[in-house]
């Protein structure tokens, strides 16, 4: 049941990060403003990129440790703009917190940590 367990994990994290990277794409044609300066829109950008890569990766199991890796730190820099920049607290109350950011790091360590399991491109190409 392990590797179903992984299984699940990566289809959960690798979807997650797929929809959320891909709707970062529209990002492209803005401009830098007051309240999206040049920095932000272009890690941003970055991040279009970025993101649905990693969430590739891991939904088919290919790279999985390094693109979950890839999708930790990810994380841990959103988890840091929340905190340092939007000065959000664990949990927000009526506003949200970076508990679900949190939820996805946890995941994401989990799989750079324990590989894709048996159902995992990796296994077929590379035999891990």
């Amino acid at each position: 049941m392990n590797d179903v367990a992984l299984l699940l994990l990566r289809i959960g994290l690798g979807s997650v990060f797929l929809v959320h990277g891909t709707h970062k794409k529209g990002l492209w044609k803005a401009q830098p403003s007051a309240q999206m300066p040049a920095s932000l829109l272009n890690t941003l950008r970055f991040l279009s990129i970025a993101e649905p890569a990693g969430g590739l990766g891991v939904l088919f199991g290919f790279l999985t440790r390094f693109a979950a890796l890839g999708l930790a730190l990810v994380m841990l820099g959103a988890i840091r703009f929340l905190i340092t920049k939007v000065h959000r607290k664990f949990t927000g109350g009526n506003v949200a917190g970076w508990e679900f950011e949190y939820m996805l790091l946890i995941v994401a360590i989990a799989l750079a940590l324990l590989g894709g399991g048996k159902y995992a491109l990796d296994r077929v190409v590379f035999g891990i």
